[in-house]
């Protein structure tokens, strides 16, 4: 590899057995004389084609079942990213092979995901996108090239007698009684399967490889089943679908990809994904060199599960709101608790890439979203559990019904934002937590005889408070120190140890507030096979009615903003509107989890 070839990015970077693996083909020019004809095609339309344009092609294959959680988002940062760092493309392709499972909602929601992400699959004026489904005459081409090269049958055993056929890891398989049927009669049976002769489950193209092989994936694996169902792209006209493992290796050499990228549980299937792509090769059917494939470690996330069906069991249950609750780890969920696309780049930056399975503690993931959220996200001030502060002596000092203003920076170190406005006066409202009448020790907030500062305001000493009939504390009382605002000559005068913030009953505006937390008090809640369901968090979301500075009336959906003291929150997409705001926490300011807090 020349220092032509690395690029800033490249050399910034951590690296990894991924990107050792990419140099080295570089620096060999493993894939430099591969030729591209502009679209996805067989080895001699490639062959009319210049030299491929791209140094590297890598992918991102989601099948559109369900939507897309935090283990896809380290894929696509992943996929892209290489593809980015080396002068290369990554596609995204829609691994639509199983039409009963799949829908064009799901398409959408990748496609969105993607490009949230800050993604896009458009390379050398063309657009990298595209779907198996496109390839289903190739992937029926090969199909019968395999048959016609005594390299797979049609099986018409039943699904419990090729389960107990196929053996286990202790003992080795036995021949299929189809095993031994005629090129011609396989060939007649499968086109028959195609036709769309034979009902569902009636028959399968099996791969002829070795059934007595120590890896069970290639004890003759199926490769083509019965399908009577529509697809949402090809709708009625195939009623036989490739497998995954079938299709997923020609569609990497259809599409020219140089490095296949898949998580360890895809280790096992290599071989045959090498087996397939050598006698297609062999055949002239697809561009060389084919394709590689490389394993990494899927991300495992504490107090999180990733199983599209234990994801869809949340929802249909009604643990959850639905896929884009903001406590469940899909893209749509993160994105609407107010994770940004540099919050999840960073992550999965930060959390790297490896060959072994390892838990990544869910505080990281916080983490990422503090570090970009500090240098963004506006400021503003709330009160999540208000209770009244009355200042005895204002109206007196200042005259009846006196609002002073009062400002402070949209962001501390960005003065170029501006600032906010809000309205100081008798009457306002401060953290039930900021007033004790017996303080512990170290308490510098409000307890009668001391004195505080209000943010961005002025300088108060707590007289004492009121209670009702049953001894609660109903409002706070202070008196105000002349002359202390902030900002103004002398205000420092008066020193204090204690700074609170607070909202003006004046101009201050009443919201809900969503405080969510951990879904699952368990680290690993479906570790071992156990009931995640057992292990729900019971106040994972708990809604409140917040008091709120006025500058948040009319903050766009999804926006994202430090509370001070208290955390970052971000307006809710779904049920903000200008002037009745609706927020979501995000993440509090460190990291001091605990259930319940």
């Amino acid at each position: 590899m020349t220092q032509a070839d690395k690029t800033d990015a490249e050399t910034s970077k951590p690296s990894n057995f991924l990107r050792q693996i990419i140099e080295a083909d570089l620096s060999k020019g493993t894939y430099a004389h591969r030729r591209w004809s502009g679209a996805p095609a067989d080895h001699k339309t490639h062959q009319q084609g210049d030299l491929d344009p791209a140094k590297i092609r890598t992918r991102f294959p989601p099948e559109p079942n369900g939507y897309l959680h935090v283990g896809h988002a380290k894929s696509i940062c992943l996929n892209f990213g290489l593809a980015k760092d080396y002068g290369g493309v990554c596609h995204l392709r829609f691994d639509d092979t199983n039409p009963e499972k799949e829908d064009q909602r799901y398409v959408d929601a990748i496609i969105d995901a993607v490009q949230w992400l800050g993604f896009d699959w458009e390379a050398n004026g063309t657009t990298h996108r595209y779907q198996a489904s496109d390839y289903f005459d190739f992937m029926y081409r090969c199909a019968e090239y395999l048959v016609s090269n005594d390299l797979a049958y049609v099986d018409e055993q039943s699904p419990e007698d090729m389960r107990i056929n196929r053996g286990d890891f202790s003992t080795p398989g036995k021949d299929s009684p189809f095993r031994g049927r005629t090129i011609d009669e396989n060939l007649a049976r499968f086109r028959a399967m195609r036709a769309g002769e034979l009902p569902d489950g009636a028959a399968v193209l099996r791969a002829k490889i070795d059934m007595a092989s120590p890896n069970i994936n290639l004890r003759d694996p199926a490769i083509y089943r019965i399908r009577h169902a529509t697809h949402h792209h090809t709708g009625d006209r195939w009623c036989i679908y490739p497998m995954y493992t079938f299709a997923h290796p020609i569609e990497d050499a259809l599409e020219n990809i140089t490095h296949s990228i898949c998580t360890l549980e895809f280790e096992d299937q290599r071989p045959f994904y090498d087996w397939l792509l050598a006698r297609l090769e062999a055949g002239g059917l697809i561009n060389t060199p084919a394709p590689k494939q490389y394993e990494f470690a899927r991300l495992n996330l504490t107090y999180v599960v990733t199983s599209k069906r234990k994801l869809a069991q949340l929802v249909n249950e009604k643990h959850v709101a639905g896929w884009d609750d903001p406590r469940m780890p899909t893209i749509v969920g993160l994105r609407r608790r107010g994770y940004t696309p540099d919050a999840m780049r960073l992550f999965a930056e930060r959390i790297g890439v490896t060959k072994s399975d390892s838990w990544i503690d869910y505080s990281t993931l916080e983490g990422c979203l503090r570090d970009t959220l500090d240098a963004e996200a506006a400021r503003a001030m709330a009160v999540l559990d208000p209770i009244p502060l009355h200042i005895e002596n204002w109206d007196a000092l200042m005259g009846a019904g006196h609002l002073e203003p009062c400002t402070a920076p949209v962001h501390p170190h960005h003065p170029e934002r501006g600032n906010r406005h809000f309205n100081f006066g008798a009457d306002l409202f401060i953290e039930r937590a900021d007033y004790e009448e017996s303080p512990p020790k170290g308490y510098f907030r409000l307890y009668p005889g001391n004195s505080v500062r209000l943010k961005y305001g002025f300088v108060v000493t707590c007289v004492g408070a009121e209670r009702d009939a049953a001894g609660n504390i109903t409002r706070v009382i202070a008196q105000v120190i002349p002359d202390t605002k902030s900002g103004t000559p002398g205000a420092s005068s008066v020193k204090v140890k204690g700074v609170i913030t607070w909202v003006g009953a004046s101009d201050g505006i009443k919201a809900p507030v969503n405080l969510y937390d951990r879904l699952f008090l368990d680290a690993q809640p479906d570790a071992g096979g156990k009931d995640f369901t057992a292990v729900l968090n019971p106040d994972s979301l708990r809604v409140i009615e917040a008091m709120l500075e006025p500058s948040l009336a009319h903050a766009a959906p999804g926006t994202n903003f430090q509370f001070e003291r208290l955390g970052y929150f971000v307006s809710d997409r779904e049920t903000h509107q200008p002037g009745h705001p609706v927020f979501n926490r995000s993440v509090g300011l460190k990291d001091s989890w605990t259930p319940g807090s």
